[in-house]
């Protein structure tokens, strides 16, 4: 599905992830944790084809991502940028029939077959309600069904997020979990996201990745990533880690923060 092999990405002269080698596991939720600066949105644009190696690959079904054409490349992956821009006065059924532009040739319009995949995908995500209205007169979390409802009518096998929750109230935050949680075990869908919260990625995610310094720290399940010694070295806070009844760890009791090693 999507691996890297030995990649290392760089902003001009200024490296960003240095010599990473991983694979996402198909119809899997996968998680990105690491401090700010870690190299999380830098590894989600790699994979999205946005940032060329500065060594290594990226390669989606055992292509290099750079090899793909760029409209293909769409029919297989949609991304959701940290801070999407919303086109003014743009309406909610409007924004997501955007996604499915990639099915189209460039002389087509719309299709009866468009209509259908859009308000299906309005529908899995619980915006079809809000079709009629401006996109910028929702909430944050309302917002952000919206735009997953575009990625959806994309219809891609794999969907990138850059910390998806970022913005909003804790209760919308869980939503927009539940939501992808859902997706991928309803219909299979491929979920890679960067995430900030510890807690929200050790109940959602099969896997962890875990960056620090552009640098692959570790990959694992929950419980083999999600422990004290990692939070203290990586994160520089101490904590307290324990198994909830569903057999994931959750972090608590914090305290000062660790010194550096």
């Amino acid at each position: 599905m999507l691996r890297t092999e030995h990649l290392s990405l760089s902003y001009g002269d200024k490296p960003a992830v240095d010599n990473v080698s991983l694979v996402i596991p198909e119809g899997g939720i996968t998680c990105l944790l690491g401090p700010n600066g870690s190299g999380k949105s830098t590894l989600l644009k790699s994979f999205a084809g946005l940032l060329p190696p500065r060594s290594g690959q990226v390669f989606l079904d055992n292509l290099p991502v750079a090899s793909w054409n760029r409209r293909q490349l769409a029919l297989r992956l949609a991304m959701l940028p940290q801070k999407p821009i919303v086109p003014e006065g743009i309406k909610v059924r409007d924004m997501v029939a955007l996604g499915r532009f990639p099915h189209r040739k460039w002389w087509q319009r719309n299709l009866a077959a468009d209509d259908n995949i859009t308000a299906e995908a309005m529908s899995m995500t619980g915006v079809s309600d809000l079709a009629e209205r401006p996109v910028e007169s929702l909430s944050g979390g309302q917002q952000q069904r919206a735009w997953i409802a575009m990625a959806l009518a994309q219809e891609t096998d794999v969907l990138l997020l850059d910390e998806p929750t970022t913005f909003l109230d804790w209760g919308y935050q869980l939503e927009v979990m539940e939501l992808l949680s859902t997706l991928n075990r309803q219909h299979g869908l491929t979920v890679v996201m960067s995430l900030h919260d510890l807690n929200q990625a050790a109940q959602f995610a099969d896997r962890i990745i875990v960056l620090a310094d552009g640098q692959l720290k570790t990959t694992g399940a929950p419980k083999e990533v999600i422990t004290e010694p990692l939070i203290k070295q990586v994160f520089r806070v101490n904590t307290k880690v324990t198994l909830g009844p569903s057999g994931r760890p959750f972090c608590s009791g914090y305290s000062e923060a660790a010194k550096p090693a």
